[in-house]
């Protein structure tokens, strides 16, 4: 079969190499899955670095998650492969106890990336944070993989979203998603638009995947017991937060690692699956899908991903072609 393989550690499209390998081999409790889809997430960026929490052995095929479909052919279904065998390949295997029916309201590439981002999301917003109807939701990167997810699953909730984005184009794509009010971090003070649209009070609850500076000016607009979720750093910086800050402000600073459910509570992970699932159904949500792109075109994706230049999902078609 056809896999993106890095033998050594550095930018995706340096480092990823497209090769002829085996099939991956499953073990006690897996299954093999033919590719469907593969959704890029920035976290397939840092696997190529070398800076994610999870570092597989080289060489190693990068990609988180997929919409695959079982060997007889008759199960479409959402997994994450077991690494080293990521998902930039035409086969991978998966626990089966962890396989989610994909939704049959969503395509492939839509289905692929309804996996992390969504479940992040949800688990952010609901299990973490509590969002309710007529809270204000704070979410940065809303045009993003990650972001766009969040601004969907607050609008379901009831929320009133302020997104912000980096440029215009992105800041268009934040405002068809659904935002209420879109800040261009590029060209707008961000603290003190969300100041205004609040009437000085701030944002109930903060989405954060990006860190450094746009955790500092989230904490300057956040209202009083406001919740700010922490989901990443894809700006590369790690805040350090004033707790003194937190504590005379009287807001709470939540942390998400999602893929903790996966183990300590996989039942909450099916129930949110189910959720999603429901919302795809009434086209309450639907991943934003930018591209769907080529395998032979992976590792200049994912390369986009790490440059933070793509809006939405870039997902790769292995065989060209989707439901």
């Amino acid at each position: 079969m056809q896999a993106w393989r890095v033998h050594r550690n550095g930018e995706p499209s340096e480092v990823m190499e497209l090769e002829e390998t085996d099939r991956p081999t499953p073990g006690d409790g897996q299954v093999l899955l033919k590719v469907r889809a593969a959704n890029i997430n920035f976290p397939d960026a840092l696997l190529c670095r070398g800076q994610y929490q999870v570092r597989p052995p080289l060489p190693f095929t990068p990609g988180v998650e997929i919409c695959g479909e079982t060997e007889d052919g008759r199960r479409r279904v959402l997994a994450t492969p077991a690494l080293p065998d990521g998902g930039l390949a035409e086969y991978v295997v998966a626990d089966e106890a962890s396989l989610l029916p994909a939704p049959d309201a969503l395509d492939d590439a839509e289905a692929a990336a309804l996996h992390i981002g969504y479940q992040t999301g949800w688990f952010g917003l609901h299990r973490r944070a509590h969002l309710r109807a007529g809270e204000t939701l704070l979410v940065h990167a809303a045009a993003g993989g990650v972001g766009s997810a969040a601004v969907q699953l607050g609008k379901a909730a009831g929320a009133t979203v302020i997104g912000v984005a980096g440029g215009p184009e992105k800041a268009a794509v934040a405002r068809e998603l659904g935002c209420d009010l879109v800040i261009d971090r590029r060209s707008e003070d961000i603290v003190a638009a969300v100041k205004e649209a609040t009437g000085g009070r701030g944002a109930d609850v903060v989405y954060d995947p990006v860190g450094g500076d746009a955790y500092a000016k989230s904490v300057k607009c956040i209202a009083f017991e406001g919740r700010v979720v922490v989901v990443g750093f894809a700006s590369g910086s790690i805040p350090a937060p004033a707790l003194n800050h937190a504590l005379v402000k009287n807001y709470a600073i939540l942390g998400l690692h999602w893929g903790l459910y996966n183990t300590k509570d996989p039942a909450a992970v099916r129930a949110c699956h189910d959720e999603l699932t429901a919302l795809a159904e009434q086209g309450i949500v639907r991943p934003l899908v930018s591209e769907r792109v080529p395998m032979a075109d992976a590792a200049r994706a994912v390369q986009r991903v790490a440059d933070g230049t793509s809006t939405g999902r870039i997902v790769v078609l292995p065989t060209g072609g989707t439901r």
